[in-house]
């Protein structure tokens, strides 16, 4: 079963309408491959922080095919009801999964770097590049990750890559269902969702914020790469020099 979202007729006609609250309203902007873009500016919301969060959980399509095709199974084999089930998965049975949140950044006096868990460089919100890096959830919470951006200082800032990658464990990005959810200072709460099959890809570019003539631009990417963020780099651009870095154990 996909888990695309209700339209908003749908909604609408199971009595459902958008509801609104203090600070903006409750309802979405998903951005897709038809409709990748939104502009910050023309919504209001090219001010404040914006705040852009990573949740993700196991996908359960391959628990519920078990389930299925083991009942379908017990009608041949009514003996088997009384042996225990196993899973035989491709790779592990539990995956580990580190997904950080990070981010390559480009100010307009042409500063260059990257807002990441490794090498503690999580970024500044009231000085440059107006990027920081609230902290490193290893554990798949539901509070996720999260980085704020200073848009307050958007004439500074020329362009973002907001990207993420699989620092430890197995490449799993097939195994999980993630979503990036960016919170403006006012109207709509825009979402990506990392909703495509790349079962190798270890890292993977989700948008990019963009100041072209005063406008703030969100643009999806949702581009898996196969290496880490050198490779996210040479896609994109951005010429820094990048070294084997660690993360602090807890």
């Amino acid at each position: 079963m996909g888990w695309g979202k209700v339209s908003f007729l749908d909604n609408w006609r199971r009595g459902g309408a958008p509801k609104f609250e203090a600070g903006g309203a409750s309802y979405v902007v998903e951005l897709t491959k038809r409709n990748p873009v939104v502009s910050l500016t023309k919504q209001g919301a090219a001010s404040g922080h914006l705040r852009v969060n990573l949740s993700w959980q196991m996908r359960t399509t391959d628990i519920g095919m078990r389930s299925s095709q083991r009942g379908g199974s017990l009608l041949r084999n009514p003996g088997k009801m009384f042996k225990p089930e196993v899973v035989q998965a491709q790779g592990p049975a539990v995956v580990k999964i580190d997904l950080d949140l990070a981010c390559l950044y480009e100010l307009k006096d042409g500063t260059k770097g990257v807002v990441q868990p490794l090498g503690n460089f999580l970024g500044d919100i009231n000085a440059a590049p107006y990027v920081k890096l609230s902290g490193d959830d290893r554990f798949g919470s539901p509070s996720g990750e999260t980085l704020y951006i200073n848009l307050d200082h958007r004439d500074e800032i020329k362009r973002l890559l907001i990207f993420v990658y699989i620092y430890d464990g197995t490449p799993a990005f097939d195994r999980t269902h993630a979503v990036v959810t960016l919170y403006p200072s006012s109207g709509p709460r825009v979402e990506i969702g990392l909703d495509e099959r790349a079962p190798q890809a270890r890292s993977c570019a989700i948008f990019m914020l963009e100041n072209n003539k005063g406008e703030l631009t969100v643009r999806r990417e949702v581009k898996y790469v196969y290496g880490f963020q050198s490779e996210l780099d040479r896609l994109y651009g951005w010429g820094l020099q990048w070294g084997r870095g660690y993360k602090t154990k807890v």
